[in-house]
This record gives C-alpha cells, structure tokens and sequence, in this order.
C-alpha cells in the first residue's frame, strides 16, 4: 500500500489534489475528520472549537495525537476500497510526519503543495468558504500559526513537491502523476518513483 500525504499552506491546492484523488478511486483520509468528530463527541461545533479541540486532543494524547488516530483509518480505507495507494490529506508537523513514517515506512510519499501568498489568497477569496478567507490579515494570520505548529519544517522534509502556479488541469495530471494513474511527464516535480528510488508509480 502507497501512502502520499500532502502539505500546504492554507490555499495552496490541499483540497484540489484530495478531490482529484477521489475522482480517480483513490480513498482519502482527511486528518481534519479527527478533530471534528472529537468536537461532536463533546458536543461542540466543530467550526467554532477546530483549533482548540485540536490543542487539546495534542496536550492529552501528545504532539502526534491527531496522527494516531488517522493511521488506523488509513488502513481501514484501504481495506474496504481494495485500495493500493490512499491520500492523507493536511499534515501539519514534524511529529506526524514521523508517526507516518514509523508507521509505514518507505510506502510513505510526503507530497508538498506550493503556491505564492497573493494566489493563495485569490484562490480562498473565490472559494468564500467563510468571512476569513478574503481577509489577508486572517490569511497571514492563519500562515504564522500553522508555521509555528512546524508546517515549514514539514514543508521541507518532502519527497515530492508540485509548484501550484500554472493551470488548473496541469495542477491536477502533476497529482494524478504522484498518485501513480498517470504516465510521467512533467519535469518540474520529482516522483514517488524517484523518491522511493526508482520504483514504477
């Protein structure tokens, strides 16, 4: 089994690769389902308590809390879709970069999704999923705390990274690439071929 998990700042294409994963039969295992099912759990509204049940969950269970409990769901949606590759989608640390790692070894393919501030707010000012995502205060806001959870870090210890700047489609067949249903073509990223050294996407 293939596990690519996926990096970004907030706006960088994240939900664009989990979608065409989807598209493609590929389960995926948003780690953001964690913490909204714990915020249901004690009765909170998961849009209102995200972030704070989020640093509870990490001072009860440890740093890599949320990572734990996405691992077995990794396994299950691979079993129940007869599935050789799952997408993890929204790593945010060292510490569950690691926990994947220690968990599945080299079947694990950290993918960094990148893309400059100005587009990243342009993107989330057209999604308009709430009032915050045309606030560029907010959106640095948003970076600098994701940063200082270690997403930076995370960010340079990929395997693979995709430079979101082109268009739509060329974004999507660069996923669909690193997800192995695609024939390789674009030089501009490195494979998870290349990055497990040289086996067949």
């Amino acid at each position: 089994m293939n596990v690519i998990g996926t990096v970004g700042l907030p706006g960088s294409g994240k939900g664009e690769a989990a979608n065409v994963a989807e598209a493609a039969g590929v389960p995926v295992v948003v780690m953001g389902d964690v913490i909204r099912e714990e915020c249901r759990d004690r009765g909170l509204d998961p849009a209102e308590h995200h972030g704070r049940i989020a640093g509870l969950l990490r001072e009860e269970e440890g740093d890599d809390a949320i990572a734990a409990r996405t691992i077995p769901r990794i396994r299950e949606a691979a079993d129940d879709a007869e599935a050789e590759t799952v997408l993890v989608d929204g790593l945010r640390s060292t510490v569950e970069l690691e926990a994947f790692r220690e968990a599945f070894g080299d079947e694990f393919t950290l993918l960094a999704i990148h893309a400059p501030f100005e587009l990243r707010a342009e993107r989330l000012g057209e999604r308009g999923r709430d009032d915050s995502d045309s606030d560029l205060e907010a959106l640095r806001e948003r970076d600098e705390r994701e940063i200082d959870l270690g997403l930076g870090e995370t960010l340079e210890r990929a395997d693979v990274e995709i430079d979101n700047t082109g268009t739509l489609e060329a974004f999507r067949d660069r996923v669909r690439e690193v997800l192995g249903i695609a024939a390789e073509s674009d030089s501009h990223a490195t494979g998870p071929a290349d990055a497990r050294g040289g086996e067949s996407p």
